[in-house]
């Protein structure tokens, strides 16, 4: 999930907004996230299908 959907529950605010400490300091441990820290689950689990699916296809086509 993503952190501009949060809602702070110390002052009910957007995070993205940062209006209060906690806000300010989840909004940071947030953008520190690694790579792929702002994608879906969804979308990782589209990018791991697609993977498994190269690797079958790369093993399929590599000569005995």
């Amino acid at each position: 999930m993503t952190y501009d959907r949060l809602v702070c529950a110390n002052c009910a605010a957007p995070v993205t907004e940062g209006r209060c400490p906690v806000c300010r300091a989840n909004r940071e441990r947030l953008q520190q996230e690694g790579p792929f820290g702002g994608l879906s689950p969804v979308a990782l689990l589209t990018l791991l299908v697609l993977m498994i699916g190269a690797v079958a296809v790369l093993a399929t086509l590599r000569p005995a």
